[in-house]
């Protein structure tokens, strides 16, 4: 099975984003739907997969499974944006140094993408932005705080006065998803590392201004 569709052992999973929650029991019970997809996708197309499948292989019925995704699409999303989850805290990355960071999430989306290669068909056809943006987004906030962007948008030096904090991580969010995008489905493409250099010379002014 695919590296990108495979809950990392012994890491507990972090759920869908609008929970959040931290109960063992519900992080075992994704856990085990998350496993029981990716075992049956190893033989079967998602749309040949039945949501009673799914539960059947986790040993848990129906009614858990609509306790915690609304379909098997929202299911396979959540894999996948725990796996991109788990990659970028593998790496480690903080803000105490802005390019360094930016640098390494453009290079940890580059490298997501390149890992979906070996899925099956229909992840090369999945929407991954709604797996990685949350994510990017997320990062991008904790690192505008660290600089000094307070959520009423005060900002230092170098930055424009009023900005929203938020809008702001969206706007570098989708500029790091979108070219990474077009680098991985460009023929010949230069190497992630390369690419992810040129990701943060086009996205660190957007996101912290003329002083970095």
């Amino acid at each position: 099975m695919a590296q990108l569709l495979q809950p990392e052992a012994g890491t507990p999973e972090t759920g869908t984003p609008a929970t959040g929650t931290t109960d063992p029991r519900i992080l075992r019970s994704r856990r085990m739907l998350m496993e029981a997809l990716a075992k049956l996708l190893i033989t079967k197309h998602l749309e040949d997969i039945s949501v009673q499948e799914i539960a059947d292989e986790a040993t848990l019925n129906r009614a858990t499974f609509y306790l915690h995704y609304q379909d098997k699409n929202a299911l396979l999303q959540a894999m996948t944006e725990s796996r991109f989850r788990d990659l970028i805290e593998r790496r480690s990355i903080t803000f105490t140094d802005c390019h360094g960071a930016l640098r390494a999430i453009a290079l940890g989306v580059c490298d997501y993408l390149a890992e979906s290669t070996g899925c099956p068909s229909q992840l090369a056809r999945m929407a991954l932005e709604g797996s990685i943006i949350p994510v990017v987004e997320d990062m991008f906030k904790e690192g505008l705080a660290l600089h000094g962007i307070a959520p009423d948008g005060m900002a230092p030096d170098g930055m424009t006065p009023g900005v929203d904090p938020a809008l702001l991580a969206t706007t570098a969010a989708w500029a790091v998803f979108g070219a990474a995008r077009r680098w991985f489905q460009t023929p010949n493409r230069i190497p992630a590392e390369e690419m992810a250099a040129r990701i943060e010379t086009m996205v660190s002014p957007v996101l912290f201004g003329s002083s970095q």
